[in-house]
This record gives structure tokens, sequence and C-alpha cells, in this order.
């Protein structure tokens, strides 16, 4: 059995850190992405649960990019508002950029876990006895509408795979972590290799150290 995971998404959005009212998308799934991808698919709510595990991604064919003008909310938390937003005030509409076919393959290694229960452990229970895990709502990749058609083990028939391949000069900037309060994270540099996976195409997945002295990477 191939230990190499695949999932298809018809349409989906990885909106850049960056982006503000033009919502730009990162042309491949972030690692931070992905995880949160498969918290989702063990039905795992606490972020932290799996620190240390290794993501390998890669993509089969390219995603094409439109454009569409939609609704969307402007917020931070703040005390004043107590998690009251009327979307009169904090809702405006602005173009954003959909990414559509997305077609993605993942590998897991948890050997530097601490988990009790390993991720890619409790991965195989939810794709071979589904009805073992607890969950809600629709399994997606990225924002909550952008379901996914399913998930699987990889076959060569389902097409060759650029793998995302750690290189501080390459051109593919994608984030590891993101805290949610801040904006701000950790991020990696990325270029694409066909067919070769190497030791490279791990990625751990950790969250930094603060410090009075040091700021976050970006």
């Amino acid at each position: 059995m191939s230990d190499i995971l695949y999932l298809e998404c018809p349409c989906s959005s990885f909106p850049r850190s960056f982006a503000r009212d033009y919502k730009e998308t990162y042309l491949y799934p972030p690692p931070s992405t992905i995880y949160g991808f498969l918290l989702s698919l063990v039905g795992e709510e606490d972020l932290t649960a799996h620190l240390g595990v290794k993501l390998a991604i890669g993509i089969v064919g390219v995603p094409l990019i439109s454009r569409i003008l939609r609704k969307q909310r402007h917020h931070k938390f703040s005390k004043t508002h107590m998690g009251t937003y009327p979307p009169s005030q904090f809702s405006k509409p602005n173009f954003q950029e959909l990414l559509t076919d997305i077609k993605v393959v993942i590998k897991i290694d948890s050997t530097k876990e601490s988990a009790s229960v390993k991720l890619d452990e409790r991965v195989a229970i939810a794709l071979a006895t589904p009805e073992q895990i607890t969950r809600f709502g629709g399994l997606s990749l990225g924002e909550s509408w952008a379901l996914i058609n399913g998930i699987r083990n990889y076959r060569p028939e389902d097409g060759e795979i650029q793998w995302l391949v750690k290189d501080n000069r390459g051109l593919i900037g994608l984030p590891i972590w993101i805290d949610r309060q801040t904006t701000q994270g950790t991020f990696q540099r990325f270029s694409l290799s066909v067919n070769q996976f190497d030791e490279n195409c791990w990625t751990e997945i950790q969250v930094p150290i603060k410090t009075k002295a040091t700021k976050f990477q970006s």
C-alpha cells in the first residue's frame, strides 16, 4: 500500500499572509493548511496535539487561477465589540483569487512526535474505519466552503508528482505556522522537483518560540 495520500479539491483559495483588500492566493497548499486539514480529518481540535510531525507536500498538474468578486468580513477581535461585528459595518466587496482543479499528495512522518497516538496512525484509522472518528463539518482544504472530493492512497496513474522542496533561494514562499491573533508566523521557501523525493521535501510543524528580544520570523 502506498504511503502517499492523494486528494482532489475542485475549488479553494490559500490567501497570502500579506493579502488585504485583494485576496491573492498562494499557488500551492501551504504546510500550515495541510496540517490543519489533517487535524480536521482525524477530528483533532488541539492545534498543538501533533507538533513535531513532518509533512511532505506535492501537487499533480497545475491548478488554474481565476478571480471573483465576493463579500468579505474584515475585523480583529477587540474588547470594544466583544465578538459582535454587524455585517453592515464590517463587510464589503473585494476581489479574491481562486484555484480550481487542485490535486495534492501528502506524506506524513510522525517519528518525532510525542503524542501517544501519532498523526499518521490516526490518519490511517480515519481512512480505514471512519466510523471510529468523531469530527464535525465537511472536510475542506483551506476555507470551510472548499470541500474536497475525497482522499485515498496515491496511484501512479494519478499523474506525475511535483514535490515542494525546501530551498532558501526558491521562489515559492509558504507559511509553516501562523498565529491567528497576530497574523505573524514562520515561513519557508521552496522550489518544485518533479518526481524527485529526498530529505529536503520534509517540513517539520513547530510553533515558533516567542522571546522578548526576538520576533517571529517572517
